[in-house]
């Protein structure tokens, strides 16, 4: 009886030891990536903008050609003004595109989020692209790069007074998503 029961306790002890050993991080911890919950690239500036205060705002328009919007980020789908306004690779492979620029100057404050199949590679690529830029027409200070989970990516540059705030809000509203730059543009 006594050896039934050892061996029963064994087993038991051996099993839940087996369960600790096997337990996958949870998502975010150790280097895991953790999934956010986005909707569209558009959704992602629509709510940071919709935080930002009045008196932080400026004169902005959303969009492309096709799909511009006064006052608000719309959607993009016209490849030139992805690479001309967003500074996006001509041969980057991108499945949905918003954007939100400052109505008077881009390097003021220029804004894009983006869905990729590689949302880390996307923003490395980005942030090579936005350091290495001649700039024309005023210099932005900083770059704020961020990615949601494994498809979508967020890129904005501009003056601080425009995108520090923007940076606040998108961190408060979007408190899981990975700040992978933050810096300034030298």
């Amino acid at each position: 009886m006594k050896k039934i029961l050892a061996f029963l306790l064994a087993a038991v002890m051996m099993l839940s030891f087996a369960a600790c050993g096997n337990s996958e991080p949870a998502e975010g911890e150790n280097g895991g990536e953790t999934e956010v919950s986005v909707g569209s690239a558009l959704e992602i500036i629509e709510k940071v903008w919709a935080e930002v205060e009045e008196d932080k705002k400026f004169f902005a328009m959303g969009g492309d050609m096709e799909n511009m919007v006064d006052g608000a980020p719309g959607t993009v789908t016209n490849v030139d003004f992805m690479t001309s306004t967003l500074l996006v690779p001509a041969d980057a492979e991108i499945l949905e595109a918003a954007s939100l620029v400052h109505g008077m100057n881009l390097n003021s404050f220029t804004c894009g989020a983006f869905k990729v199949a590689d949302a880390a590679a996307f923003a490395e690529t980005m942030h090579e692209v936005i350091a290495s830029n001649q700039w024309m027409c005023g210099f932005p200070d900083k770059m704020v790069i961020a990615t949601f989970g494994s498809e979508y990516v967020l890129v904005s540059f501009g003056i601080n007074d425009a995108i520090n705030p923007f940076e606040e809000k998108l961190t408060a509203v979007y408190p899981e998503a990975t700040i992978v730059y933050s810096e300034a543009i030298a």
